[in-house]
C-alpha cells in the first residue's frame, strides 16, 4: 500500500526512513569495527536521533518529489504496472537519498577534514549497494506492508 494523502505521506516516509537509517547506521558502524557485532544494534540509536530527522525532513521536502520526477521519466503511471512505479521511485529514492545522507554523515561523524571529498565519495560508494539492496528487497516491502496494515485498522475507526 502507497499512501493516499499527505499525513498517510507523512507517516509512510517516517516509517521509511526509521528502517532505512536504522540499516544503514548498523552498516557503517559494522564497516567502521571491521564487521557486525552485537552491540552494533544499540549503538545506532546513538546516531539515529540525528539522523532520522534529516532523512524525515529531506525526504518530505526534496527528494520524494524529485524521485517521482525522475522515475516518471521511465515509467508511466496508470500505463505501466505498479511494480515498475514502485520499483523505480525507490530506485531514484535512493540514488538521491543515499548521497545526501552520506554527505549528512560525513560531516558529522567522520571528521574528514582537508579529505573531505574524498571521505564523502567513498562512505557514498560503499553505502549505495546497501541501501539499494535493503530498500528494494527489504526495506520497502516491510514498510509498505506494516503501512496497509496500520491504515486497515486505524482506517475503519
Amino acid at each position: 500500500m502507497l499512501p493516499q494523502n499527505k499525513f498517510q505521506d507523512v507517516v509512510f516516509t517516517c516509517l521509511m526512513a526509521f528502517v532505512m537509517v536504522y540499516a544503514m547506521i548498523c552498516y557503517n558502524i559494522s564497516l567502521n569495527v571491521g564487521g557486525l557485532q552485537n552491540f552494533v544494534f544499540l549503538a545506532a540509536f546513538s546516531e539515529i536521533i540525528i539522523m532520522w530527522p534529516i532523512a524525515v525532513i529531506l525526504e518530505l521536502l526534496f527528494v520524494g518529489k524529485l524521485a517521482q520526477i525522475l522515475a516518471f521519466r521511465f515509467v508511466t503511471p496508470g500505463k505501466d504496472p505498479m511494480i515498475m512505479m514502485i520499483l523505480a521511485i525507490s530506485s531514484m529514492s535512493v540514488c538521491l537519498m543515499c548521497p545526501l545522507m552520506s554527505l549528512a554523515a560525513t560531516i558529522l561523524f567522520k571528521n574528514a577534514g582537508s579529505q573531505f571529498l574524498s571521505v564523502w565519495l567513498q562512505t557514498t560508494a560503499f553505502n549505495f549497494p546497501m541501501a539499494f539492496c535493503w530498500q528494494i528487497f527489504f526495506a520497502g516491502p516491510l514498510v509498505r506492508n506494516v503501512f496497509g496494515m496500520l491504515v486497515k485498522v486505524f482506517g475503519k475507526r
